[in-house]
């Protein structure tokens, strides 16, 4: 196989593995970072980026956002991560409807946001599975890190408003509804294991049930959308109640329980916290929340929750945290290796080691400032555009 060698010499690296940055060089073969450091010489046959008065990166990771599933500028026909006919939906899948070709794909990846989470949104009770991909590719194939990383399940405001004249009404209907489905999934794991001695025993196909087996069998979390500190604690209750890895995404409220959610050791994907309160539960949103919780010891990673705010805008929102309080190499961390880690996938990104995937950013400044600008974004060993 021929090797794809890029040699990037003389840069400032911010690793995120070490606080402080060094100069050095860095290797890539065939997509995978192989060699970092200042002694390091360039091999036969690269291609060279002289990183002279530049600062070199780890690819920027998104934890929880809707990237490739509401099109750009095309209104309801682009919008396909809510499903609202069905409160239950755990059988449905983000990679089933990511449209590699929308624009605000392209755009993430210019602004240095190389890999991101994307998947259903917060209208159900249970909405289905959130992929891992990178943001180049002309199919979703190409661009998988991991099919599934979470299951998604939602409290609060939403579930209950798109279906209060169905049968959600109330956060009691909520909770019951997937204390429910957990329940009946438990049920037709034990009856499915009963079968494999006795095949008579073995339970009608259920697709909804089906999806629900990694999660008890731990191989993916619940993804919890809940931004009301009440809700948060009802998302760890059930965890807990069925013994189940949960991840929390959002937190609005976070910062009136942090020491309580240092305790619990759940990670906390952070946003959208730019913008209007638009309802209820974000009427204590700020952009302080993040840096109280990482004080308090909690994993902390910082979400646009695109397309709430622009993919493209994920570097500005941790500068807005670390203009709010947080400590700048905590701000970088959040957007590289901590949602890299609440993701499952941080053996191939989030920060800058041999071995890893070669998703690399170059910038002219700190990318938490508004003035910075990217000067390169380098997915898989390769640059975009």
């Amino acid at each position: 196989m021929k090797q794809n060698l890029l040699f990037i010499k003389n840069g400032l690296i911010h690793d995120i593995i070490h606080p402080e940055p060094y100069l050095g060089n860095i290797i890539t073969e065939n997509g995978i970072i192989k060699a970092i450091g200042a002694d390091i010489t360039c091999p036969e046959n690269s291609e060279i980026i002289d990183a002279t008065n530049l600062q070199i990166y780890p690819g920027f990771v998104e934890a929880h956002c809707h990237l490739g599933l509401d099109g750009y500028g095309i209104g309801f026909e682009g919008q396909d991560y809510n499903e609202i006919n069905d409160s239950l939906t755990p059988h449905l899948r983000a990679i089933d409807a990511i449209n590699p070709q929308d624009p605000t794909i392209h755009m993430a990846a210019k602004a240095g946001v190389t890999c991101v989470a994307t998947g259903p949104g917060s209208s159900n009770v249970l909405g289905g599975t959130f992929a891992a991909i990178k943001t180049t590719g002309k199919r979703i194939e190409d661009m998988i890190v991991k099919q599934a990383v979470a299951m998604k399940c939602a409290f609060g405001e939403n579930p209950k408003r798109v279906y209060k004249n169905k049968d959600n009404y109330s956060r009691m209907s909520t909770a019951a509804k997937l204390r429910e489905m957990l329940f009946k999934a438990i049920e037709y794991q034990e009856k499915l294991k009963l079968s494999k001695n006795d095949p008579s025993k073995k339970p009608s196909f259920d697709m909804k049930l089906e999806a629900l087996l990694p999660v008890l069998n731990h191989e993916i979390p619940l993804k919890a959308h809940a931004h009301r500190a009440d809700d948060i604690f009802t998302a760890i209750r059930i965890a807990k109640e069925f013994q189940l890895n949960l991840t929390l995404e959002h937190g609005t409220e976070g910062h009136l329980v942090a020491e309580e959610l240092a305790k619990e050791g759940y990670p906390i994907a952070v946003g959208p916290s730019f913008g209007h309160a638009t309802k209820f539960e974000l009427r204590n949103k700020t952009f302080e929340t993040p840096g109280i919780l990482t004080k308090a010891g909690c994993q902390v990673s910082i979400i646009t929750d695109s397309p709430v705010i622009p993919q493209h805008y994920l570097a500005l929102c941790a500068g807005l945290a670390l203009k709010s309080g947080m400590e700048e190499h905590e701000a970088l961390k959040a957007i590289t290796i901590n949602p890299a880690k609440h993701l499952g996938i941080a053996d191939r990104v989030g920060s800058l080691e041999v071995g890893k995937d070669a998703d690399i950013v170059i910038t002219d400044g700190n990318p938490l400032h508004l003035v910075t600008n990217v000067v390169y974004t380098i997915i898989n060993g390769k640059e975009v555009d």
